[in-house]
């Protein structure tokens, strides 16, 4: 596929489709030279403006107050929508810092990386009566000092010789210890919520949702952390809550969106590819892809059938009850902007491509992406309007142009960025947007404008972070290495004879894209070139569709559904059932 830009690579099974970010040595067809390295430094300057506001007016607190050029110390409040039991005497972690260190690797700027690295060295501390999101935590504290620790030691941007003696890494370490207490449980699914000094607080609340609890955005840094320090605890604790939970689904292979981690009973059933569950498919196949083991592919493979078949509308995805399969909300969230970059980890570029064009559609109308549109009705919700700069669509914007190289994606994130300087820049930094329909700012820069947004916007113009190296990034936009030595084993998509049938002329393909690991964009089968139209999507036996029985039937393409052998003799979906 398109990641390195030649034909052998294009035919290749999947892992190469997933470490396409590796091997971007082709050039970038489309913008000149002249323009790609403007759009690169008009990004550059965004980064600078939100960060150096930052630290003059916030650090060491966690975020800006942009539009008052002041702080929030909001560690304790990310997903604390009532502000609960917020902390008396907490003063902040820096989390802006921590989460800026990993995009200014990327920007190149490996003096104030250093600089960020040693101040935490000396001054972060874990140690604080502060309750936090578990799940806000993993991603953006203990994520972002994994992938700096990793870039810290890196050949590339290692720092002064003897300055640095792993000290995010143990900063890691006793953070990942502090979470481990939220994970003692009857089902061993995790409190949503921990103390960073107490554990779990007296009357804690046992509800969490499907990311928080389990695959999403955990087993990805603890497993990350286990390798790194060489103490099982922590992706040991990840895995066996991921396991529970994935044993909670239902016939249909589908997950809620909240739970009680007490009694292991689901809460909400509704559920879809947006806010609480999105993180659970995302870090199935990127844990996959990173640490080799065939169960998390297993999983993922399950999940990712029963998505395209329940909850996929067209190029949209509406949610569904786990249950039954039957619809519920037919409404685009700004999460779910983050699964066209999925589906390029997948290969599946044709679906990838038709979802982002609608959610570009979106953010065209309305100048940036509402947090939540009501399909059914063609109106946003009334009372979710606000963009917090959201990184998804830009994220799916990079992932669509390295493996497509279409030119069109950077027009995209070029309007991207036009949009970002023009509604959300003010003098103390980006401020979010309250309201879409009147630009009305919100007094926030989120740290993940740092990490994410400007991270995937720079990389889009220049990639040459990534040249020559392997990274999976994690949900907060932190990048980890793909090493072999983190590999459980082989996996057994590496051995050749699971592609070669791909290429034997005279056998007919009765698998799909996604059982075979292979890129279904560039797959065909048998002597009469059957091309696999997507993941899913196996051919029928015959060109013609003509048939005898429902064997020579394959899977509908877009609905992922079984095709059935009618009485005049010919595939199609002619038994449909809801």
């Amino acid at each position: 596929m398109a990641g390195a830009g030649s034909a052998a690579a294009s035919r290749s099974w999947l892992l190469l489709v997933l470490l396409l970010l590796s091997a971007f040595a082709a050039p970038a067809a489309g913008l000149g030279s002249a323009k790609k390295v403007y759009m690169r430094e008009k990004v550059r300057k965004m980064f600078y403006h939100a960060y150096e506001n930052y630290m003059v007016h916030a650090f060491p607190h966690d975020e800006l107050k942009p539009l008052t050029k002041t702080f929030t110390d909001s560690l304790s409040e990310l997903g604390n929508l009532k502000l609960e039991r917020l902390p008396q005497n907490y003063n902040g972690s820096a989390l802006t810092l921590v989460e800026s260190l990993s995009s200014l690797v990327v920007l190149g700027n490996y003096t104030e990386f250093e600089r960020g690295v040693l101040w935490l060295s000396d001054n972060l501390t874990f140690d604080v009566d502060a309750r936090v999101n578990l799940f806000e935590c993993n991603i953006r504290v203990l994520g972002g000092l994994v992938s700096a620790h990793i870039l810290a030691t890196d050949s590339k941007s290692r720092l002064e010789h003897g300055l640095y003696k792993n000290q995010l890494l143990d900063l890691a370490r006793d953070l990942g210890q502090r979470f481990l207490p939220a994970f003692e449980t009857p089902t061993g699914l995790p409190y949503a919520w921990i103390n960073l000094k107490y554990g779990v607080m007296e009357d804690e609340t046992t509800e969490t949702s499907t990311s928080g609890c389990a695959s999403g955005s955990l087993i990805l840094e603890m497993g990350a952390l286990s390798r790194l320090t060489g103490d099982p605890r922590f992706q040991a604790a990840a895995l066996r809550a991921l396991r529970k939970l994935w044993s909670m689904r239902s016939p249909l292979n589908l997950l809620g969106t909240t739970l009680d981690v007490v009694t292991g009973d689901w809460i909400e059933y509704s559920s879809g590819v947006g806010a609480g569950v999105d993180s659970f498919y995302e870090y199935l196949i990127k844990a996959y892809i990173l640490f080799g083991n065939d169960e998390f592919w297993d999983m993922f493979h399950s999940s990712y059938l029963a998505v395209q078949k329940y909850f996929r509308h067209g190029p949209w995805y509406h949610e569904a009850d786990m249950r039954t399969g039957k619809a519920t909300y037919w409404q685009l969230t700004s999460l779910q902007a983050f699964w066209p970059g999925l589906q390029i980890l997948v290969g599946d570029i044709a679906a990838a491509n038709s979802s982002h064009r609608e959610f570009f559609y979106v953010w065209d109308k309305f100048g940036v992406l509402p947090e939540r549109y009501l399909l059914d009705h063609g109106m946003l919700h009334p009372t979710e309007k606000y963009y917090p700069l959201r990184p998804e669509l830009a994220e799916s914007t990079f992932y669509l142009y390295q493996a497509t190289r279409d030119p069109w994606y950077m027009e995209v994130g070029e309007t991207i960025i036009n949009s970002l300087n023009y509604y959300t820049r003010v003098d103390g930094g980006f401020a979010s947007v309250r309201d879409v329909t009147t630009m009305e700012l919100e007094d926030h820069q989120h740290s993940f404008f740092l990490s994410e947004t400007c991270k995937y916007l720079y990389l889009l113009f220049d990639d040459s972070f990534l040249a020559g190296q392997n990274y999976v990034f994690t949900t907060e936009g932190h990048p980890l290495p793909i090493r072999g030595s983190w590999h459980e084993k082989l996996p057994e998509a590496y051995i050749p004879a699971n592609w070669t049938s791909v290429k034997n002329e005279n056998q007919a393909i009765r698998l799909s894209a996604l059982s075979q690991q292979v890129c279904p964009a560039t797959t065909t089968g048998g002597s009469i070139s059957l091309q696999i139209e997507s993941a899913c999507h196996i051919p029928d036996l015959h060109a013609d569709h003509r048939c005898r029985t429902d064997d020579e039937c394959g899977i509908d393409s877009t609905t992922c559904r079984k095709r059935v052998c009618s009485m005049a003799g010919f595939c199609g979906l002619w038994l449909f059932i809801p």
